[in-house]
């Protein structure tokens, strides 16, 4: 029994969110750099969205048959 085992439709789904997030990432990377005062704010958020983007890329990769 493969606990992870998802389908190809689930595996692009994922896929898509983790782009999601990476696009927000970059949006809020952006506006942090333009905004006074949220260069710390808008790192931390972009950071964090980055990585969680990367790591649902990730998955679908490997265990969505994603690519």
């Amino acid at each position: 029994m493969n606990l992870l085992a998802l389908t190809h439709h689930n595996g692009i789904r994922i896929a898509e969110g983790g782009f999601l997030l990476a696009a927000l990432a970059g949006a809020a990377l952006a506006l942090g750099s333009v905004m006074p005062g949220g260069r710390r704010l808008g790192g931390l958020v972009g950071g964090v969205a980055l990585a969680a983007g990367s790591v649902l890329l990730i998955v679908a990769a490997h265990w969505g048959h994603f690519g």
